[in-house]
């Protein structure tokens, strides 16, 4: 550590004598008063307005190599005396290369001379130190004696954040920022979010480190980074920063407003800056190059990314100062709803239709600009919903009324005057506009559900009438929109605000207002054409819970059940007409056309019932009994057609996705005799034959009915009681004799997981299946005697998970190994007569292979582990008879190198040491095969 600084240092003084001082920067004076608060010292400012030395490019070279063996030491050593200030500075020294413009330029200037360097490398000096410099950002351990190297070099650091961020005559900030290398950028940031995310505890606390005018340089920077990535990267740090705040107010409410007094201007500045940033009628150009189609591994497109970020910026702050945050917002959103609600004026009636009379280009692209920050500031407010509910209901109730009731005017303005249906000069751009501020209001209404229910919940039994005009309105809005002809976009949010309101809301009157009964004639009538898939779900799903689910509020004996039960009835009965009239010709052999028209009922039926039971499995017990009330013939059917579709794999797995969720809903309302029929009949189908169809021939649709179907049983066999427990021999019979054969030598992964989970389900819930041994036994003869049934099928599971550990599938490897862990901490599993004489030293010995062929590197602490449980159950056996016996069979190594191997294996008994011991021998065993595989053939070994 101290030879490498040496070099750099030598070097710098040697070009520094050498270098030509240029004249004064007209900026020199600009240091200021915040340089001197940073460095506290005017020999140190003085030192770091030394001129750049201009290097050639042999001590470039060997400056460089010194700063990589830097970086890569101080990726490991500690923070202790070796790291010096003298070190610290040298490195700082070279990390103004990458942000010194003038010398960039001055050695382009001199690029003729061959002693000269290009900018571009001299900047690569000061990514390196950089390097070197985050490296010691990163460590979270800090020994007290380092604080004050930190503070020094933070304080170096925000020197040159000054620098970069300087204004002047020649240079705006950005164009400063553009000149720089762009890696050097990316590790100054880098820097800054180690500084904010790992070190402004330690060094807020700091007198001399001027936090707020820290910040400022942060926000210069911010808000002038050259490109969209750096500008993420930066809002990354302000949500490091704000969530600093927000937890340390948190923990320090007495001073709470003391911290935020300190730092309100700049989080009301950023607040300003960052809702200025998502508008377009500020930051158009930057805006629009956005792009707003493709996915990323996210599924956003960069525009969404980069209002999803913005936004959650706007939602911290607005935690930390409410009023501020709601006082900046709530006037810009005002202001773009002037602007749509006054649309209106400009409809005009045509031949067609409405059509929009504004067609000047620059009305046109005004209007376009305005409807798409009116989105962005709608999904804002919708952002900050969750600041009005809880504990500041009442303080912010007027804020939250303000808004919701401006949502509501104007997500029924929008569906009154049809904006989505009407025809404008520029159709390819303001339409789909028109529909996402639409739409944007409704998700934004349905955002402010909860404080919705929380407004209901205090006024339902003192004059609720504001509530219900709210509600009413909302659902007059909605109403209109659930039509096939609306674009799903709208469709699909009119959709989500209904079931809300449905869910979340509950209001008792719901089922009584026009809106709803409309919606309820829309869905139940054959004749009207059916909405899109999602669309219908989520209606289904709305009007089924208006009927089930408890209302808030409310003694049981007010619920109504009986008449809810009746409705609930008719309304299932109504969207399963074509699904359950299928079970008289299920067994007739059908043509294409009409087997093509079968499986739409099926998989249009199944999703709005698969989705009815699944929102209702969380519900009350009287909920769940009126929905498998309205369900039970419908699930009967479905049982009686699930044979005829055997061999249609997607309709398969449709109809054991439904069961599966019927399984784990409804297990209780099914009733026993019902659920083993079910049982039953999928046990009888799932013959061999099949199950080799399904999982070799049908590709993946035939492993996910296999899969289903495994599910379905790994929720029976978990079933406390002994109701199911006459079906275990016929499960452990389909899994080892039927499944396990067909997947066994594959190397796919697909049904494993499941069937080794079901494997274990049994093994779990019902270990007495196996080992019958009884607490007054084992008191009375202080041993616990293990009675041992089912031994066959035990040792076939067993041997089962043996197997998969010897193939190369490491999550499946991982899983399983974590299932045996279970068991033996669970079970001591272990520690029974079967396991310790007949499997562990093999299981044992897997392991160590496992690790020897290293394999599942990845998972050698956990296997390291295991083998110790394992190995622990009878270390004197371990040591005598499995070590010797392992090492004899061991190929590839010497009797002597053997003899090592074994002498080198302490016989420790605890969990670290064995495992060291373990992975030793490993290495060493690996090493000994090495050195022998790369001796030439015929040498003889003494």
């Amino acid at each position: 550590v101290s030879l490498w600084p040496g070099i750099l240092e030598s070097i710098w003084d040697k070009h520094s004598a050498t270098a030509a001082t240029p004249p004064p920067s007209p900026t020199s004076g600009e240091s200021g008063d915040l340089l001197s608060s940073l460095l506290q010292s005017p020999s140190a400012a003085k030192l770091l307005n030394q001129p750049i030395p201009i290097l050639d490019t042999d001590s470039e070279y060997i400056c460089s190599l010194a700063l990589e063996c830097l970086a890569h030491l101080f990726s490991w050593i500690p923070l202790s005396t070796s790291i010096t200030p003298s070190l610290l500075t040298t490195i700082f020294h070279f990390a103004r290369f990458g942000c010194d413009t003038r010398a960039r330029k001055m050695s382009a200037v001199n690029g003729s001379s061959p002693s000269a360097l290009p900018g571009q490398e001299r900047g690569r000096l000061g990514v390196l130190a950089m390097a070197c410099i985050n490296e010691l950002m990163s460590k979270n351990c800090v020994p007290m004696e380092f604080e004050e190297y930190l503070l020094r070099m933070f304080q170096q650091t925000f020197y040159l954040l000054q620098k970069i961020t300087r204004e002047n005559n020649a240079h705006t900030v950005k164009s400063r920022l553009e000149e720089l290398d762009e890696s050097y950028i990316e590790k100054f940031t880098d820097f800054l979010r180690l500084f904010v995310s790992v070190h402004l505890r330690r060094i807020e606390s700091y007198s001399q480190f001027p936090v707020v005018e820290f910040l400022a340089l942060l926000f210069k920077y911010t808000f002038h980074q050259p490109t969209h990535e750096g500008y993420f990267s930066c809002l990354d740090i302000w949500t490091l920063f704000l969530d600093y705040l927000t937890s340390k107010i948190k923990s320090r409410l007495a001073d709470k407003e003391a911290v935020l007094n300190r730092y309100e201007d700049a989080l009301v500045l950023l607040l300003t800056e960052v809702l200025n940033r998502i508008q377009f009628r500020y930051n158009q150009a930057q805006l629009e190059e956005l792009d707003d189609e493709t996915l990323d591994d996210d599924q956003q497109t960069e525009w969404q990314r980069y209002l999803r970020q913005s936004l959650e910026v706007v939602a911290k702050v607005m935690e930390l100062l409410p009023t501020h945050a709601f006082s900046t917002l709530f006037p810009v959103l005002q202001d773009n709803l002037e602007v749509y609600l006054g649309l209106q004026q400009f409809v005009v009636t045509s031949g067609t239709g409405h059509r929009l009379n504004i067609t000047a280009e620059n009305d046109c692209r005004r209007l376009h600009c305005s409807l798409r920050d009116l989105s962005s500031l709608l999904q804002a407010v919708g952002r900050l919903a969750e600041y009005f509910t809880g504990d500041v209901f009442a303080a912010r109730f007027n804020d939250a009324l303000t808004v919701v009731e401006r949502l509501v005017k104007v997500t029924l303005y929008g569906s009154q005057i049809k904006l989505y249906n009407i025809e404008t000069a520029v159709p390819s751009v303001l339409k789909p506009d028109l529909i996402d501020v639409h739409a944007q209001s409704l998700a934004a209404l349905q955002a402010y559900a909860h404080w919705l229910a929380q407004f209901y919940s205090e006024v339902h039994r003192q004059n609720p009438e504001q509530f219900i005009s709210l509600v009413s309105t909302a659902l007059e809005a909605i109403t209109p929109l659930i039509s096939s002809k609306v674009q799903e976009k709208l469709l699909l949010s009119a959709c989500h605000l209904l079931v809300s309101l449905a869910t979340t809301v509950r209001p008792v009157f719901l089922i009584s207002i026009p809106a709803v009964q409309k919606v309820f004639n829309r869905i139940t009538d054959t004749s009207a054409q059916r909405l899109p898939d999602k669309a219908q779900v989520l209606v289904c799903r709305a009007l089924s819970n208006v009927l089930l689910l408890p209302w808030p509020n409310l003694p049981e004996s007010e619920q109504q059940w009986a008449v809810r039960s009746t409705n609930h009835a008719s309304l299932v009965s109504a969207l399963t007409r074509d699904y359950r009239q299928l079970k008289a010709t299920a067994s007739l052999p059908q043509r294409k056309v009409q087997l093509e028209d079968t499986k739409v009922i099926i998989h249009q039926t199944l999703s709005v019932l698969e989705d009815i039971v699944e929102s209702v499995s969380g519900e009350s017990t009287k909920s769940r009994q009126i929905c498998y009330q309205s369900l039970q013939e419908s699930v009967q059917v479905s049982l009686a057609l699930f044979p005829a579709f055997i061999h249609q794999s997607d309709v398969t797995d449709e109809m054991l996705s439904f069961f599966l969720t019927l399984f784990q809903g409804l297990r209780v309302q099914m009733g026993v005799p019902f659920t083993e029929q079910i049982i039953q009949t999928f046990l009888n189908m799932f013959t061999r034959e099949q199950l080799a169809e399904s999982i070799l021939h049908e590709g993946s649709t035939g492993c996910r009915v296999v899969e289903k179907f495994l599910k379905i049983l790994q929720v029976v066999v978990q079933e406390p009681g002994q109701v199911f427990k006459p079906f275990l021999p016929s499960v452990i019979s389909l899994c080892m004799e039927q499944v396990y054969p067909i997947i066994a030598e594959r190397s796919s992964p697909d049904v494993k997981a499941e069937l080794f989970e079901l494997l274990f389900r049994v093994l779990h819930h019902n270990w007495r299946y196996f080992f019958k041994s009884s607490v007054l036994a084992s008191v009375q003869r202080g041993v616990a005697e293990e009675q041992m049934e089912n031994e066959a099928q035990f040792s076939a599971i067993m041997q089962a998970f043996g197997q998969s550990f010897l193939q190369p599938d490491i999550h499946l490897f991982k899983q399983n190994l974590f299932y045996l862990e279970t068991l033996n901490t669970k079970q001591k599993l272990y520690h029974k007569k079967i396991f310790r004489t007949t499997m562990l030293f093999q299981f044992v010995n897997v392991l160590l292979q496992v690790l020897v062929h290293k394999s599942h590197d990845l998972l050698q602490e956990e296997i390291g582990i295991a083998t110790y449980n394992m190995a622990s159950v009878d270390f004197d056996g371990f040591y005598s008879a499995f070590l010797p016996e392992f090492l004899a069979s061991c190929d590839g190594v010497d009797s002597n190198q053997k003899n090592v191997l074994g002498r080198n294996f302490k016989m420790d008994r605890d969990l670290p040491s064995f495992t060291q011991n373990v992975h030793r021998l490993v290495n060493d065993l690996r090493y000994y095969r090495l050195c022998n595989d790369s001796l030439p053939p015929g040498t003889v070994k003494l």
